[in-house]
């Protein structure tokens, strides 16, 4: 098969995946954006970054909804969300390390 009709083959599937790349992406920014929210709450209320109850009960819903969905890729879901709640960890962390830096400057 030619590169030409590689590219003509797989065009729809491409298609699909970068539709749901481009919600997947919008979903981020959203949740980003909410997660800037808690940190400034946690921080103004002096609650830790980190709640690790909360850490499992986001990645187990995640699991969860995947085999509801009998996805053959529980693992993979368990995976992706254990990479994804550990950035919005590292991203409230450094907003706290950034308001005690903050802080200290006054």
């Amino acid at each position: 098969m030619t590169t030409n009709e590689t590219t003509k083959t797989l065009k729809p599937y491409r298609k699909q995946i970068d539709a749901f790349d481009h919600d997947i992406v919008e979903l981020l920014v959203k949740r980003f954006a909410v997660i800037d929210q808690v940190a400034k709450v946690k921080f103004a209320n002096n609650i830790p970054a980190v709640l690790e109850d909360r850490v499992r009960e986001v990645i187990d819903n995640a699991a969860t909804r995947a085999a509801n969905l009998q996805s053959p890729d529980i693992d993979l879901v368990r995976e992706i969300y254990t990479l994804l709640v550990t950035i919005s960890c590292d991203k409230e962390e450094q907003f706290f390390a950034q308001q005690k830096d903050n802080k200290g400057d006054e």
